[in-house]
């Protein structure tokens, strides 16, 4: 079956306003010219798409099956435009996870010679992100993933980062050399959003039984910390190689028995842009330098896969 991207663009257009009139007018055509063409996909696909009402239009089931294969569909062929006409413009690579600094691995690894140009933008979080690359929108993106993940997507394990507790100056455990995370039961977890959007610290609370823990608003690290260094019983996790600004009142103390890590990866749509093997064989030589896929489970802690929603 072939499809015509003109009547997929229709239908995703009007999917999305749900108002054939706005969907026409972004695409700089008439109404009818644009019901003509969703018209005759339905006809190629053999089932109904929208229900129209009184009220407008709704999408059918087939409808809402079709939508988010449909934006795939479009962002594939935009990337194969992409490929023939601009070969040599920069990866546009997104990160997310901004309190962890994601951009320190991309930073060191960009500067080798092997690496290909990149373009380096911020995403909110993880789903949003993945949108990005499901329109079309960047090349890749470069954070902790956990599933569930749309389908179309792949990610590739680039870092296992070892994690350590930030802590009050004043916690009771500051002044230990180096702490088992299940010490830290009784103290309160401090995070930079609601803890079910931050899903590291979530699998980190559950397993090693932290019960308490309080939220505030991510406003970058330097806020952060001092938020944290205002309460004797707060702690939070920041990966080890992650320079702290100075701040007063502020412990790092290193987690062992077990140590956790903190996994960063590599994610992108279908079968990747032309830039992702140069970018993939650079990450992988710079983890082999810098000993960054080490990991030992009688001695280190990764977070179990499993499908909620968490964010980070």
């Amino acid at each position: 079956m072939d499809l015509d991207l003109a009547q997929v663009h229709a239908f995703v257009l009007a999917a999305e306003e749900l108002h054939f009139g706005r969907a026409a007018e972004a695409l700089s055509i008439s109404q009818q010219a644009l019901s003509k063409r969703i018209a005759r996909l339905e006809s190629v696909l053999g089932t109904a798409l929208f229900l129209r009402t009184g009220q407008g239009v709704e999408l059918t089931r087939a409808g809402h099956r079709f939508l988010e294969p449909a934006r795939q569909t479009l962002a594939a062929a935009d990337r194969a435009v992409a490929a023939a006409l601009d070969e040599h413009r920069p990866l546009r690579v997104d990160v997310w996870g901004h309190l962890y600094a994601p951009m320190r691995t991309l930073a060191q690894v960009a500067a080798g010679s092997d690496a290909p140009p990149l373009e380096l933008g911020h995403g909110r979080d993880l789903p949003s992100v993945a949108a990005a690359l499901l329109r079309g929108d960047i090349d890749a993106a470069f954070g902790r993933v956990h599933p569930p993940l749309p389908a179309g997507l792949t990610h590739r394990l680039v870092r296992l980062e070892p994690v350590d507790a930030v802590l009050s100056a004043d916690h009771p455990l500051a002044d230990e050399p180096a702490l088992r995370p299940e010490q830290l039961r009784d103290s309160l977890l401090w995070a930079p959003a609601t803890l079910d959007r931050l899903d590291f610290l979530h699998r980190f609370a559950e397993r090693f039984g932290i019960r308490d823990h309080a939220e505030g608003t991510n406003l970058g690290l330097d806020g952060f910390l001092a938020d944290l260094a205002a309460d004797p019983r707060r702690f939070s996790l920041i990966p080890a190689d992650v320079p702290l600004p100075h701040t007063p009142g502020i412990r790092s103390v290193p987690l062992v028995d077990p140590t956790p890590l903190y996994a960063w990866s590599l994610l992108w749509c279908g079968s990747g842009p032309p830039h992702l093997p140069a970018l993939l064989s650079a990450l992988a030589a710079e983890a082999g330098r810098s000993r960054w896929l080490e990991y030992d489970p009688a001695r280190d802690w990764l977070p179990e896969p499993h499908t909620g929603e968490g964010r980070d």
